[in-house]
């Protein structure tokens, strides 16, 4: 696993060792994160009236696709609203076919950069949440975020954003949306039901596992709805949480767990 020498937060920036991820990441390594609330929301304003070319996955399983999914644990008592400050870790894992081995990953600490307030996620998880894919030893063909993408007061949540800074097509995956509304889906795994911010489908309801809840599935940075369900659909695993965003959340609550010394069992890197 790559560890958190890789990269690191410096001055504002993102910023990398010369050893950390792909060359093609490096040429974005140093582009500010937007520092203020208002800085933020003009680039969110930015972002969504860009229209890059659609991206689509290739074919079914065994294509090769592989999939990231980034997630950021935040400090126990340090979660929620929280504060400018707040400890965390943010990780990313790249799993080959979606739901296949852990082909590369990384885990860094973090401090939050700001409180968190609607809309405005990025503000408090972007920065790290870039640091950590750029960390990343191989490149994904698609991010999976735990953010909104279109589903957003001006239609360019963190899911989009980390991707477009990124050059990485990229999808969100959460709880529930943020502004969208849409009926259920049916009850069988891998249903799918719209969700619309006004007349625009801007995701899906999608059913990961017939005995709970379904998940939030959002169009991000290159992908529309459609994408989203798909890119989802073939990251199912037994749990209700797609496994790319799974592992990374496993990882970065375990690296939690050690650094906070609320474990006694020997560090084991849990993806392996």
């Amino acid at each position: 696993m790559a560890g958190g020498s890789l990269a690191t937060l410096a001055g504002g920036r993102i910023s990398a060792s010369a050893g950390a991820g792909p060359a093609r990441y490096r040429a974005r390594v140093g582009l500010a994160w937007p520092a203020t609330a208002s800085a933020l929301d003009e680039e969110q304003r930015r972002l969504a009236a860009l229209r890059p070319e659609p991206w689509r996955p290739p074919g079914g399983p065994g294509s090769g696709l592989l999939v990231a999914g980034c997630f950021l644990a935040f400090a126990r008592g340090e979660q929620g609203p929280g504060h400018a400050g707040d400890r965390g870790w943010a990780a990313a894992a790249v799993v080959a076919d979606g739901t296949g081995p852990t082909v590369a990953a990384a885990c860094l600490p973090c401090l939050a950069a700001a409180p968190y307030e609607p809309g405005r996620l990025g503000l408090r998880e972007g920065e790290a949440l870039a640091a950590v894919v750029v960390a990343l030893e191989v490149r994904p063909d698609v991010l999976v975020v735990d953010a909104t993408g279109r589903d957003h007061p001006r239609r360019a949540g963190l899911a989009l954003h980390l991707g477009a800074l990124l050059d990485l097509p990229s999808i969100g995956v959460t709880h529930r949306p943020l502004l969208a509304t849409g009926a259920a889906p049916g009850p069988e795994p891998g249903d799918a039901a719209p969700l619309l911010l006004g007349d625009d489908v801007v995701g899906a309801w999608l059913r990961t596992n017939a005995r709970a809840r379904p998940v939030a599935v959002h169009a991000g940075w290159r992908t529309d709805a459609d994408t989203a369900v798909a890119v989802a659909r073939a990251c199912l695993g037994p749990a209700r949480t797609p496994e790319p965003l799974r592992r990374a959340r496993v990882l970065a609550r375990t690296t939690r767990a050690h650094a906070e010394g609320r474990t006694r069992q020997p560090w084991r890197d849990p993806l392996r």
